[in-house]
């Protein structure tokens, strides 16, 4: 049997604000996801979660600390604001650039012109609700779900224009700006009229498309995030398809992380997510498989702490049959990427510390403390799969071989 490393994300389970978000995001001081999810909804039940240990983390008094079979501690963002994108390749072992942040207005003359000279027709459709409408069916604007003036989403049609064409335009983007991100993405089932009529205006003057009310999401969704200043080949997917390992990458991980060889299996739902991490499980041998849940995080858009729970119990059902999967040789470590507190008054991403449990079979459960960045999870998987170079991170591995069960 060969090693595997496996990586479960649920995405925005923050566990409590960090000290720094008083200068980065005052509003989101007193932030703590999954504990306020508990407070709103008493009924959730996580006992493979408390099994593994995620109240030696939280301490919350709906929960019981039954003994606990995971390492368990918390990691800080390294990268600024609380991002997926950059809070993903973080996870992977890039260390965070600083982009240059800036609402799309100030990038809009010089995205349409580079848009024309590629041949496109562009338009400004209502210079009071300033967006670009390219070859009459794609909106560039803001994202409007995230920190301000730090990524653009190149939003579509798809049953108008095909993806490939989509991702064409959002690399011409892409090359025209200096900010984090550029994401290209569109669903099926959506009327251009639709499209244009979610465009709005968010309190600090962002103007993009409502992706949760343009029904993007619904069906066909596709989607590519192009970041700045990313090196996949520092980053533990590459290097371990370098090393002649198999990565799988399942849901919103495969939309992040830029792994060619991978194996990729998109995916929203969190039971497909769940159902497809589990099947890899079964194939893979030697490797590592990396999966996100991403419905969590649209909860928490949403302010909704009852869908949020309802999430956390699906990912909770499944939990059991991956631990009953496991080989003697596999590591698991579970994790987030940032908060999304539904409760603390706006629907943006939350600058939360993330919980942090890592088990093996063969290994003492310890405490892993206070991790300065999400880069340590990729660090320590890259040591025990035996690779090196990884850009950033300090593996916990050490800590977890102090004591290895008699």
């Amino acid at each position: 049997m060969g090693r595997r490393a496996i990586i479960l994300i649920v995405d925005s389970l923050g566990v409590g604000y960090m000290a720094d978000a008083k200068d980065y995001h005052p509003q989101d001081v007193g932030a703590n996801t999954f504990s306020h999810i508990l407070d709103k909804v008493p009924s959730l039940q996580i006992p493979t979660f408390e099994r593994l240990g995620i109240n030696k983390i939280l301490q919350h008094p709906h929960l019981k600390g039954t003994n606990h079979i995971a390492s368990y501690g918390v990691c800080n963002l390294m990268h600024q604001g609380a991002d997926s994108f950059e809070g993903h390749n973080e996870i992977m072992g890039t260390k965070p650039k600083k982009a240059y942040l800036a609402p799309f207005i100030e990038n809009i003359d010089e995205v349409k012109l580079a848009l024309e000279k590629q041949g496109y027709k562009v338009e400004i459709p209502n210079s009071k609700l300033p967006y670009l409408l390219v070859n009459d069916f794609v909106i560039v604007a803001d994202n409007i779900e995230t920190d301000y003036g730090q990524i653009y989403n190149v939003s579509a049609p798809l049953d108008y224009i095909s993806f490939e064409e989509v991702l064409k335009i959002g690399q011409c983007v892409r090359k025209n700006v200096k900010v984090n991100r550029v994401i290209a993405l569109g669903g099926e089932n959506v009327t251009p009229e639709h499209l244009q009529k979610s465009v709005e205006r968010r309190e600090d003057g962002l103007v993009g498309v409502n992706s949760p009310k343009s029904n993007v999401y619904k069906q066909g969704y596709q989607v590519r995030h192009l970041g700045f200043g990313i090196s996949p080949e520092h980053q533990l997917p590459t290097l371990a398809i370098k090393a002649g390992l198999e990565v799988s990458l399942v849901g919103k991980m495969q939309d992040i992380i830029y792994c060619e060889e991978a194996n990729k299996f998109p995916g929203v739902d969190t039971d497909q997510v769940m159902q497809d991490l589990l099947r890899e499980m079964d194939h893979v041998q030697n490797g590592i498989i990396a999966a996100t849940v991403q419905e969590t995080d649209l909860a928490g858009h949403a302010q909704n702490p009852t869908r949020y729970a309802n999430r956390i119990q699906v990912v909770e059902t499944y939990l059991p049959r991956l631990l009953e999967k496991m080989h003697e040789d596999d590591l698991l470590i579970m994790s987030a990427d940032h908060g999304n507190d539904p409760t603390i008054g706006h629907n943006q991403h939350t600058r939360e510390k993330t919980y942090l449990l890592a088990y093996q079979k063969q290994l003492t459960p310890v405490n892993l403390g206070e991790r300065n960045t999400l880069s340590d999870i990729a660090a320590t998987a890259a040591e025990y799969l035996g690779l090196t170079n990884i850009e950033n991170g300090t593996s916990f591995l050490p800590l977890m071989q102090q004591q290895r069960k008699e």
